[in-house]
């Protein structure tokens, strides 16, 4: 029997001890992507003033891939822009009012301002704002949310970096 070459028996070693790698599990520490567990605290993320992405999913195949692409984009623009994930059977009022039919589907919303009071005031401990929301239709990646975020001019920085 011929003796194998040092190359051949390397080769061989890495072809036994490695997996085909995909570039997941990725180390990117406690999640930065916030569950939806109330209409309340999301409004009170809309108050901080920053964007929020928020992902409205339902169980399929493409939401496990969606999650992982989600904190990865998460961590990439942490704190600057919040991420969000609403799963819709647990939530099915804050899903309905986005009149979406095919799911998981991705929003952003930003830049929340005091309404306008318009005609009678039913209530005066009820403050009402308005909130630009942008129906995300770009790649689903950290590369695609940059790109979303320059087109529509929301900053990824802050004033002091």
């Amino acid at each position: 029997m011929e003796k194998s070459s040092f190359f051949d028996r390397m080769i061989s070693h890495l072809r036994a001890t490695s997996k085909y790698y995909t570039g997941y599990p990725k180390d990117l520490g406690l999640s930065r992507v916030i569950p939806l567990t109330s209409e309340r605290e999301f409004v009170q993320l809309l108050h901080e003033g920053r964007p929020i992405v928020v992902a409205f999913t339902i169980r399929c195949a493409y939401t496990a891939h969606l999650d992982k692409v989600l904190e990865e984009a998460a961590v990439q623009f942490y704190p600057q822009i919040k991420f969000m994930r609403a799963e819709c059977p647990k939530y099915p009022g804050f899903c309905i009012t986005r009149q979406w039919k095919d799911y998981p589907f991705i929003e952003i919303f930003y830049s929340p301002e005091k309404a306008v009071n318009r005609g009678r005031v039913v209530d005066p401990n009820i403050t009402k704002y308005s909130v630009k929301v942008l129906p995300y239709n770009y790649d689903v990646s950290a590369y695609g949310f940059r790109e979303f975020f320059k087109r529509h001019g929301i900053r990824l920085s802050t004033p002091n970096n």
